[in-house]
């Protein structure tokens, strides 16, 4: 399938900008937001088909926004990937324990993001 709308809720330009410029070039469409308030705007704009969510953000962090998503009716059912640089031990469980649907560490594996975040897209099991 093409053309699925990708959400990319990071602050660091350069991570946004390498993320649109991979999956753009797989054929998604991708919205961006730098926090959590600007992530609900787009997320009530145009429900994207997945979420990769920085956990580290400016004010509220990322692992509210997911545990928000999930109280959200309309969006419950949204696949959230945890989008960041934290690799420390325990650190993926404690993002799935709050809602995330997979973990994504920074910097990205060009290679295979694109094919990574499409998996997530499939149902069942990644």
């Amino acid at each position: 399938m093409a053309g699925e709308r990708i959400l990319v809720v990071d602050d660091n330009p350069l991570n946004v900008d390498l993320a649109r410029y991979v999956l753009e070039a797989d054929g998604f469409i991708v919205d961006e937001a730098p926090d959590v308030e600007a992530a609900w705007a787009q997320l009530r704009a145009c429900r994207p088909d997945l979420a990769l969510v920085d956990i580290q953000l400016p004010g509220v962090d990322g692992l509210t926004l997911v545990r928000a998503i999930r109280a959200s009716p309309e969006l419950a059912d949204l696949p959230v990937i945890a989008f960041t640089a934290y690799a420390m031990h325990g650190d993926e469980q404690r993002f799935l324990a709050a809602g995330c649907d997979g973990y994504l560490a920074k910097p990205i594996d060009v290679p295979t993001f694109a094919a990574t975040v499409r998996a997530w897209l499939r149902p069942g099991p990644t």
